[in-house]
């Protein structure tokens, strides 16, 4: 975008929708992980802090 001169308002907004999406996919990932390891009924403390982890580094 920069190489075709695109106005830097253009290119900020293009780069905040990438870091929103990028954001939704990794909770998106660690829901389903959550739900995976619910749905077998097998989740332990350790499993739930290492989840907890993962979603906060994202915030």
């Amino acid at each position: 975008m920069l190489e075709e001169g695109r106005d830097l308002q253009e290119i900020v907004n293009q780069l905040k929708a990438v870091s929103r999406a990028l954001d939704r996919a990794g909770f998106a990932i660690i829901a389903a992980e959550l739900r995976e390891s619910a749905r077998q009924g097998a989740v332990s403390d350790e499993d739930l802090d290492q989840l907890e982890r993962f979603f906060l580094s994202l915030a």
